[in-house]
């Protein structure tokens, strides 16, 4: 494959079941359906659009621990539901919930990642989606009510459960779903030495993580293997592959470069660039990840 093209930056616009609505001061103002909370986020280093008094109309808050291990607690000003409320996106269906991890489970600045997946297969008959590291399950449902037959891999029994809960919130419980936990190295290890291949592969690992067994997972280590396996499911007729990245330090140059060598025995293409999420109250673009992906 030749040098990789330009930075590209794709965009997740609000929808109404969620917007960003303003940022700045370290912190973000979300709406998640019929409620709206705030978040921590290091990149918003300008001034909130909004007044004070807006800010502080949210239902909750999260507040992060003092150090930097990620910690912290939400804070509620007005009930919020601790069974979660039913958001949607397109054909999907999933339970919103303020998770002890910051999130509300679902990553909506993936958005555009699941349309440009959508897009990638469209034309395939019957098309193999292959996705790793899957948590509660919105990208499988998106590929499911496309048509895909999906092997959704994530090593949290929990999420795992999740996700098949959502896809039966969205009437999908009867698509050719293989809802699977386990470690994604070790489940994209086997899927080569079986002969597997697939039409797409979307990979969004965390930083760190464990498996079912323990197993470790540091994406400093774990992803150049991880892509060289993924390299061994997809062929020629495959047509893509998505990886995000997210709060470590690399840059999309640097994973682009090493998704360009690891499928070098393909054709294609390769870009590389930054998610990011429009924000209302302005039209500024705060960005969310890194990415890298192949289409053919």
């Amino acid at each position: 494959m030749a040098d990789l093209p330009p930075l590209r930056t794709l965009v997740g616009e609000g929808w109404d079941d969620y917007g960003l609505i303003d940022s700045g001061g370290g912190r973000k103002l979300e709406r998640y359906g019929a409620y709206r909370f705030i978040r921590p986020e290091p990149q918003a280093m300008w001034e909130p659009a909004l007044s004070a008094s807006e800010w502080e109309a949210a239902d909750g808050e999260f507040v992060p621990a003092s150090d930097e291990d990620g910690g912290g607690r939400w804070y509620f000003h007005k009930p919020v539901p601790a069974e979660g409320w039913p958001l949607g996106w397109r054909e999907t269906r999933f339970t919103a919930s303020c998770t002890p991890f910051r999130h509300l489970g679902f990553f909506p600045d993936m958005a555009p990642v699941w349309d440009w997946l959508r897009e990638r297969v469209a034309d395939t008959p019957d098309p193999a989606f292959l996705n790793l590291f899957g948590y509660t399950g919105v990208g499988s449902q998106a590929l499911a009510a496309a048509g895909a037959a999906v092997t959704h891999v994530d090593a949290s029994k929990k999420s795992v459960a999740q996700a098949r809960e959502n896809a039966e919130l969205a009437g999908l419980a009867d698509r050719p779903v293989r809802w699977i936990v386990d470690d994604a190295g070790k489940f994209t290890a086997r899927e080569v030495r079986r002969g597997r291949r697939y039409d797409a592969i979307l990979l969004d690992p965390p930083k760190f993580g464990r498996g079912p067994n323990n197993e470790r997972w540091q994406i400093e280590e774990g992803l150049a293997p991880l892509l060289a396996d993924c390299g061994q499911l997809l062929d020629a007729d495959s047509r893509a592959l998505f990886l995000t990245v997210y709060a470590v330090r690399m840059s999309a140059l640097a994973i682009g470069e090493l998704l360009s060598q690891t499928l070098a025995h393909l054709p294609g293409t390769v870009e590389c660039g930054e998610l990011a999420v429009r924000e209302e109250a302005r039209g500024l673009l705060l960005p969310t990840a890194i990415f890298a992906r192949w289409s053919c």
